[in-house]
């Protein structure tokens, strides 16, 4: 059963944000997204200080059974990446949403976080994807999972 931890936000892309107490904006990518890829074993991150757009490409996570672009979920500037990635790429399927986080932006625009998708919404979301054409959204595999909302 796949995560949706009710405190984060997520984009249609797969990408999960959160507002942190700095004003920062930490992403990752979901429980499900990281299921339906299988073992990460590459993650690509974008530059520091590099300025992003929402929905813009800013990475690639590579599995053993495919690549996936990472999008930002908001407009702003890189300023942080997970160098921890980099020696253990296994961390984004072992905690994604934790020690398996993937970058921070300074958002231009805190507001953008309220065109994503609540924890609900999204679990949401991928059921109907899986359900309208019986395909994963991830990588075309079947789903034989179901969602939930963690509250915790």
């Amino acid at each position: 059963m796949s995560e949706c931890p009710a405190e984060l936000v997520y984009a249609e892309t797969h990408e999960w944000a959160r507002l942190d107490e700095d004003g920062n904006v930490l992403v990752g990518i979901s429980d499900y997204a990281q299921d339906q890829l299988g073992d990460v074993v590459y993650v690509e991150l974008p530059e520091l200080d590099r300025s992003v757009g929402v929905a813009e490409e800013a990475g690639v996570v590579e599995s053993v059974k495919a690549a996936s672009d990472l999008y930002s979920p908001v407009t702003g500037t890189v300023v942080a990446v997970n160098d921890a990635l980099e020696d253990a790429p296994e961390l984004v399927n072992g905690d994604p949403y934790g020690d398996g986080w993937l970058f921070a932006i300074e958002p231009a625009d805190e507001s953008e976080l309220d065109d994503l998708m609540d924890a609900e919404a999204y679990a949401e979301f991928c059921q109907s994807a899986q359900d309208a054409d019986g395909d994963d959204v991830v990588d075309g595999d079947d789903l034989g999972e179901s969602f939930s909302v963690d509250e915790d």
